[in-house]
């Protein structure tokens, strides 16, 4: 599995992992910022996401072999590694696997615990869109809203949209699989996974993925764990509080 990457300036390797149904690109804006202070950021399309090919097995276990292969392809060793979401659980359980080439870990408002599927709205509205009848993505995007009244949330899904040929709409997403294996995004990191180096967990304040009760969990996973909570912000925290989010982190690594 040859991931696809979007890599920004040079310096010490910086790899971002999205969330589900994101992309690299979802973090563009930040990433230049990052890349300011001599760090080669990395934005990575995890497998049956944005550019990556598609691929019928979806897990973490998976994702992490993807991951590995991607630091062998570019060489990278020592890197810090920052994940959203689903990509906090990636990078949670790559530092498990593979220490010694993580750094400095970073996980954006995602717990290691178990949670329930939640993604069924999102889901269905997404394999509503018929495009052999929907043209622009002004039509794309009032079908969705029958599905999902929050016009940011839509905006987000709808990143997935390209065209496929002139005229022809297609979601970049390999959407059958992730409906097929979506429960896998909510399972646990492993009970005995532990990853002892720095390790850095945001998370909004107006978010519910890590409660107060999650505390004791993340630290026994990640004993050398900093937990800070970015104001004004829900789970897509990097996008509703950037300043504060990209202070903590610079704050971090440095």
């Amino acid at each position: 599995m040859q991931l696809h990457s979007n890599i920004i300036g040079s310096g010490k390797p910086f790899l971002i992992l999205h969330g589900f149904l994101g992309m690299g690109d979802n973090w563009k804006t930040l990433a230049k910022v990052f890349a300011e202070q001599k760090l080669e950021v990395h934005l990575i399309d995890q497998r049956n996401h944005g550019r990556s090919p598609h691929n019928a097995d979806f897990n973490y276990e998976v994702l992490c072999e993807d991951l590995k292969s991607y630091c062998t392809e570019h060489n990278l060793k020592d890197v810090i590694l920052l994940g959203h979401s689903m990509g906090g659980k990636t990078a949670m359980l790559f530092s498990t696997l593979y220490p010694e080439l993580v750094s400095k870990l970073i996980v954006a408002d995602i717990s290691p615990r178990f949670y329930p599927i939640h993604h069924d709205a999102i889901l269905s509205g997404l394999s509503s869109l018929d495009f052999s009848t929907l043209k622009t993505r002004g039509a794309a995007d009032k079908a969705l809203s029958e599905y999902i009244n929050d016009t940011g949330t839509r905006m987000f899904l709808l990143k997935n949209l390209y065209w496929v040929e002139k005229g022809q709409l297609g979601l970049r997403i390999n959407l059958d699989v992730l409906k097929e294996h979506v429960s896998e995004v909510g399972e646990a990191l492993p009970i005995h996974s532990k990853f002892s180096k720095n390790t850095l967990f945001l998370r909004g304040d107006k978010s519910e993925y890590i409660p107060a009760t999650d505390e004791k969990l993340i630290k026994t996973h990640f004993p050398e764990v900093i937990i800070k909570t970015v104001d004004n912000a829900g789970h897509w925290l990097h996008a509703e509080n950037p300043k504060q989010f990209y202070e903590f982190v610079i704050e971090f690594i440095q």
